[in-house]
């Protein structure tokens, strides 16, 4: 009998620990459509009174370590709140309002400030900030995302963990190549303060089978905007309580931010100044990437995530489109959040009896975003899509790469990068001689091979390489990285830091070698970067300047002059998205003043924006637009046939022509010269040739240029497209977090037909003074515009050794005994 239950137990353990065991890794042929790609993980948890289950960093990956995060005691793992997994027909599509099912009164944040969001490589980290009100902060939250992989990301070393305020609530391994999983964690209590809350997205990707450097750019992970969002248990959530509900408007699930103003008397005269004034002060409180501008004089637009309705205008001009006014507004300025009865959504009504108590009621609202303009900042606001702000350098400094979000980090892969920003003030001139340092310190073993190398980009263009030629491995402390800053440009830039690292393991890739347990590569936050001091002066024209840090008009201490051709919604929207954007750019509300003809401005800086045909031709003149353009600017239409592209067609006769193969190997000799040596043919003349007349193209549908007004002493900015409708389409396009940097040169066009944007690079420029005067300044001054200019340099270098000789010929006659 003995022998009968001592075998039964042994069949029941036997059965146990096989049920226990990961199943083997399946090398079969995708899944098909539709089926279950939820990983297998441990069961959620039942829903009860008990304490969460505690979080402490750093997370490891299942089952080896995570190459990028510093192992933790064996004595105290850290547990990690098991995720809720919904297979791929569960997971419902694109946005929508309806909060979860296992939470019926709960209220959905959406959280991602893209409308893409892909975690590439190896290892990729991206954070950003959310604002959340109190009541948000105080309630009972989850967070679920939706994510789909490529198939040859190894679910058994690969890994997606989710922080809130640098603190992961959960790790999810990532595998589901076949469609979107959606996945959700409890957010710990206490967790989720008022203010701003730090998302985490981090990435640990491995490839399947493949152990070359080429086959880590084949891993990606994206996570769907549309099901990425905070769910706040109970309806006071949504509740606005102050101006913490402009603050914390958020996004839709296209990560688009909407402010839907309604203005019964839109064109009435004296409303678009106090209207424009009250779209930057909303800009600047939410400071969202991806915001538009929307102006009706009809009934309230439909609430959403992401948007946020608001009622302008006198108590007589609101009431027939909002019966329950409240009675104040009769008698006194009025800023406040009512809600919508016919949908319960939250309405910001600024009234009042005239219009000089709205503007009143608009100034309580804008107000706390004024900032003098000889104030200097500290830093360039991007925490709403890329965390932290990024510190503005004016001169030498020293900035560790634990305060630009940089983490130390251990890797056992193949290509590690990591990235950061930085910002430089708009009168940045230090483009064609300026190097910065990144002080690297970091560390790699015996492993790694030579022809590894450390790789820095500067704005995705590569600036630096470092080769490792070593074999014993090494601790690399502080090792100074010459940074070229030619690619460098005023406000916001990104530094990337790229490890490539090659092993004999590599080159034998056997199986389970992907996976990569033990670390090669280190980089510690406590490497610097280091930036000197550089030329400082400002430039006309350049957009460049206008995109980073909205120069000139940020620094005006007087009323900036607007003209706009006619006020209606289009042109009023896309005025308002544009100044808006601006605003963010510069850190607070730009004054204007319209007004309706150039020749009350002067030389004034200026900002000209509406329809070509109206556009005055003194703006179009001094911004080196043909004038012509008034009347043959015509977007292309499908419906158009015998359209000839003019680029196209110059290519295609320049291969007939005889010739053309010539000049096509001294172009490609050109280029090579321009890309080895910085030779270019600009840079072969004694000073810079005079900007070309521009005839923009049919296929383009906006343009924004700059230059000089007719005496030289302000920047006049032109927006124009051929209609109303394409300047609004185009500059919400334009205005976009993604698009918005590369505005750049003299004129900037965009394409909605191609998506394209293309940008004339500055031929002359004019100096505009921005600092005291000093030699210092005036020297590096000389050093870069001479570095631009090489035959003048060299013409002044002869001209310098002549003068030597002479005078030195003229010494030694004077010098010594004369037969």
């Amino acid at each position: 009998m003995r022998s009968i239950v001592a075998a039964s137990l042994l069949l029941l353990n036997a059965s146990a620990f096989a049920q226990a065991q990961t199943a083997p890794f399946d090398m079969s042929g995708e899944r098909p459509p539709g089926a279950s790609v939820a990983p297998r993980l441990t069961p959620p948890t039942p829903p009860a009174a008990a304490a969460p289950v505690p979080v402490t960093p750093p997370v490891s990956v299942a089952p080896a370590p995570a190459p990028h995060a510093t192992p933790a005691p064996a004595s105290a793992p850290a547990p990690v709140a098991p995720p809720i997994t919904v297979s791929p027909q569960a997971l419902q599509p694109a946005a929508t309002d309806t909060a979860p099912a296992q939470h019926p009164e709960s209220v959905r944040r959406y959280v991602v400030p893209f409308s893409k969001l892909g975690l590439n490589g190896e290892y990729d980290r991206r954070s950003w900030s959310v604002y959340l009100t109190p009541e948000q902060a105080a309630s009972q939250a989850s967070f679920t995302f939706a994510y789909q992989n490529a198939i040859v990301v190894a679910p058994e070393a690969s890994a997606l963990t989710v922080y809130l305020n640098n603190r992961p609530i959960g790790q999810q391994r990532v595998g589901s190549p076949d469609g979107p999983s959606a996945v959700t964690f409890k957010v710990p209590p206490g967790l989720l303060q008022p203010g701003a809350n730090v998302v985490s997205f981090e990435a640990a990707q491995r490839h399947r089978t493949d152990c070359s450097i080429q086959s880590t750019y084949e891993l990606w992970s994206n996570i769907d905007p549309a099901g990425t969002y905070l769910s706040f248990a109970g309806s006071d959530a949504a509740e606005p309580a102050s101006a913490d509900a402009i603050r914390a408007i958020g996004v839709d699930g296209a990560g688009k931010t909407e402010f839907d103003i309604v203005v019964p008397a839109l064109e009435q005269p004296g409303t678009t100044k106090p209207l424009l004034r009250l779209a930057q002060g909303l800009s600047v409180l939410s400071s969202m990437p991806n915001q538009i501008f929307a102006f009706s004089t009809a009934s309230l637009p439909a609430g959403g995530a992401g948007r946020l309705s608001v009622l302008v205008g006198t108590a007589s001009e609101l009431r027939p489109l909002f019966p329950g006014l409240p009675p104040g507004a009769e008698s006194a300025a009025l800023a406040a959040f009512v809600t919508d009865p016919r949908s319960g959504s939250p309405v910001l009504l600024i009234s009042g009896p005239s219009w000089q108590a709205v503007s009143s009621a608009i100034d309580t609202i804008v107000s706390p975003t004024d900032r003098s303009a000889d104030s200097r900042r500290d830093v360039l606001t991007t925490e709403r899509w890329s965390a932290p702000n990024a510190p503005l350098v004016f001169s030498d400094t020293n900035i560790a790469l634990s305060q630009l979000g940089v983490k130390t980090t251990e890797f056992s892969g193949r290509r590690l990068r990591t990235s950061f920003n930085i910002a430089v003030p708009a009168d940045f001139y230090a483009n064609a001689y300026g190097e910065a340092k990144v002080l690297l310190d970091a560390a790699y073993t015996d492993n790694v091979l030579p022809g590894s190398h450390i790789d820095i980009y500067v704005n995705d263009n590569i600036a630096s390489t470092v080769p490792i030629t070593t074999t014993t491995g090494g601790i690399l402390r502080h090792l100074p990285i010459r940074v070229t800053m030619r690619h460098f440009k005023p406000g916001l830039n990104t530094v990337a830091i790229e490890a490539i690292l090659m092993t004999k393991d590599d080159a034998a890739c056997a199986p389970g070698a992907t996976a990569g347990a033990s670390p090669r590569f280190a980089l510690f936050d406590t490497s610097e970067l280091h930036m000197p001091d550089f030329a400082r002066v400002g430039q006309r024209p350049n957009l460049a300047a206008m995109a980073g840090t909205a120069y000139p008009y940020g620094r005006a201490t007087e009323p900036t002059p607007l003209f706009i051709d006619r006020v209606d919604t289009d042109t009023l929207s896309a005025a308002a998205t544009l100044l808006g954007q601006m605003a963010i750019m510069a850190g607070h509300p730009i004054p204007v003043e319209t007004v309706a003809s150039p020749n009350t401005i002067g030389d004034r800086d200026a900002i000209f924006i509406g329809s070509i045909s109206q556009m005055p031709t003194t703006a179009l003149s001094q911004t080196n637009i043909a004038t012509a353009s008034q009347a043959s600017w015509r977007p292309v239409t499908d419906a158009q046939t015998g359209v000839v592209d003019t680029g196209t067609a110059f290519e295609e006769w320049n291969s007939k022509v005889s010739g053309g193969v010539l000049r096509s190997r001294m172009t490609a000799f050109r280029e090579w010269l321009w890309r080895n040596f910085d030779i270019s043919r600009s840079s072969l003349q004694f000073v810079p040739g005079a900007e070309q007349i521009f005839t923009p193209p049919n296929t383009a549908s906006l343009l924004v240029a700059q230059g000089s007004s007719p005496a030289g002493a302000g920047s006049w900015t032109v927006v124009a497209a051929p209609s109303a409708k394409d300047l609004r389409e185009g500059v919400e396009v334009l205005t976009s977090q993604l698009n918005w940097p590369q505005i750049s040169g003299h004129i900037t066009t965009y394409s909605s037909k191609t998506g394209k944007i293309e940008a004339v690079p500055v031929t002359r420029f004019d100096f505009v003074p921005s600092t005291p005067w000093s030699i210092a300044n005036y020297r590096l001054i000389a050093a870069n515009w001479l570095s631009t200019n090489i035959l003048s340099y060299a013409s002044l270098l002869v001209v310098f050794v002549l003068l030597i000789g002479v005078t030195t010929s003229k010494m030694l006659r004077n010098l010594g005994r004369s037969k």
